[in-house]
């Protein structure tokens, strides 16, 4: 068996060209949404994914407010820039771009952003209301993840998710999706204190792998058939990305979404969503 190829770029197109004809109707109306962005530093990983989301703005017709600060910026400069795109009208929803450099209190700064303009769905008040099933954005990869999987049809209701990783990105929210009424999967998390890692994952129908740790699931722990998306991000010797899923995987599974390529378009895709439908909601 070679597993299907759960293709987060060709979805992620999809969504695109959604978005271009329901920003066009904004415009229409007056209104163009903007996403804002804030970056500390010079990392090469931040800076391309950055760059990417602005690239995905300009295609459909999102406008970028980009705010660069240097890796030496302090604790209240970054939080000036925070207050700056609150309290900016041409700015519908922003991201600041994870990690912060050291030193730096990024719970302090993601609470000191409007959750009206949180475009990662991050924000303490946003993941409480997911909590209380209320309406917010959305945690963008979760969401992203929930997307690809329901567009190329693979059963989530009923399914045995497991999850790998516990981060506050991907980890923490993506149970609370999972097992919403209009999910209904059951869902067990699994991280470094995880006696039989093995023995949960050969059970899933689903593995969300998100820990970064290089190839920690391989073709040995996976049930013949199951969708396995990796997610995790590391790096090997030679300083390429490795993901968290072995190649031959895919000889098991029944669908894979690879790393690079697989969930990554996903969440850059779900981030325009967030701001089209905060801009939706604000032109009524």
């Amino acid at each position: 068996m070679t597993a299907q190829l759960l293709d987060g770029k060709a979805t992620a197109a999809e969504i695109k060209s959604d978005l271009t004809a329901r920003v066009a109707a904004l415009k229409g109306k007056g209104v163009t949404p903007g996403l804002g962005t804030i970056l500390v530093g010079d990392d090469p990983g931040s800076q391309k994914y950055v760059a990417g989301k602005h690239r995905d703005c300009a295609e459909v017709g999102i406008a970028s407010i980009q705010r660069e600060l240097p890796g030496t910026a302090t604790q209240e400069e970054i939080e000036a820039v925070v207050r700056e795109l609150n309290e900016d009208p041409a700015c519908t929803g922003y991201i600041v771009q994870l990690p912060l450099p050291r030193g730096i209190d990024e719970n302090r700064i993601l609470e000191l952003m409007d959750p009206a303009k949180d475009a990662d769905g991050l924000h303490p008040m946003n993941l409480g209301r997911l909590v209380l099933n209320e309406p917010a954005p959305l945690p963008c990869t979760p969401n992203g993840i929930l997307t690809l999987l329901r567009r190329h049809g693979v059963e989530i209701k009923g399914a045995e998710v497991v999850i790998v990783g516990r981060g506050v990105t991907i980890g923490r929210p993506m149970p609370l999706l999972l097992t919403r009424r209009s999910e209904n999967a059951t869902v067990t998390q699994c991280h470094t204190g995880t006696r039989d890692l093995s023995a949960h994952l050969k059970r899933a129908d689903i593995i969300v792998a998100a820990a970064g740790s290089a190839h920690l699931v391989r073709p040995e722990d996976v049930k013949p058939g199951a969708a396995v998306l990796d997610v995790g991000v590391s790096r090997n010797a030679e300083g390429r990305i490795v993901g968290d899923v072995h190649p031959d995987v895919r000889e098991v599974a029944g669908w894979i979404s690879p790393n690079p390529g697989g969930v990554g378009p996903m969440t850059r895709a779900q981030l325009l969503v967030n701001v089209v439908e905060a801009a939706e909601r604000s032109a009524g």
